[in-house]
């Protein structure tokens, strides 16, 4: 089971990661599920049970893809734990993972207070919106979705315009550089 926020996507995407007894991370994991060419790859706590030729764990850490590890381990008593609910018994891996996101947070570039609560307040009234009267939400949404698509590429012109380093805007933006890239070029390319 994976962790994901919607600001940040798969460029902060959380697991608990295996930890081997040597305190050393295994390789990923390949899994088959028995149809076609796709195989999913894991470096999930629960694939290192020591079946299947795998390593066996012994501790677990809170994980990211974008390299961070947790500081605490914590011990994997496979007597006491079905890994095949794939979830983990305790939430500290989770909690040390949301405590890393909010420092990521912490370093992307603020929104102006007064922007941030109108957004805030745009949100609330749509929800609100949506129960009452869900077209007329519809067409708020459209409204919006026309707005932003010039916004987005307008903006993503001017931040290249500026030529930052990709270390930097990846870093405002919360992102990795590849999926900052991304971002930009597919904002860019909006019409």
């Amino acid at each position: 089971m994976s962790w994901k926020t919607e600001a940040f996507g798969a460029s902060h995407e959380g697991w608990v990661g295996a930890v081997l007894p040597d305190g050393s991370e295994p390789e990923p994991a390949t899994l088959d599920a028995g149809s076609g060419a796709d195989f999913h790859r894991t470096q999930e706590w629960w694939a290192y049970s020591g079946i299947l030729n795998r390593p066996r764990a012994t501790t677990a850490r809170g994980a990211c893809s974008c390299g961070w590890r947790g500081e605490g381990q914590y011990a994997i008593e496979w007597d006491e734990v079905d890994a095949f609910t794939e979830e983990f018994p305790l939430t500290e891996p989770y909690e040390e993972w949301l405590q890393h996101i909010r420092g990521v947070e912490a370093q992307t570039i603020p929104l102006p207070s007064e922007l941030e609560e109108l957004l805030g307040r745009v949100e609330e009234q749509l929800y609100a919106l949506t129960d009452d009267a869900p077209l007329a939400a519809l067409k708020a949404v459209a409204a919006l979705e026309r707005t932003a698509k010039g916004v987005s590429r307008r903006a993503a012109q001017y931040a290249e315009a500026d030529e930052l380093s990709w270390e930097s805007i990846s870093r405002a933006l919360g992102l990795s550089e590849e999926d900052a890239r991304s971002r930009l070029l597919r904002y860019s390319l909006t019409r």
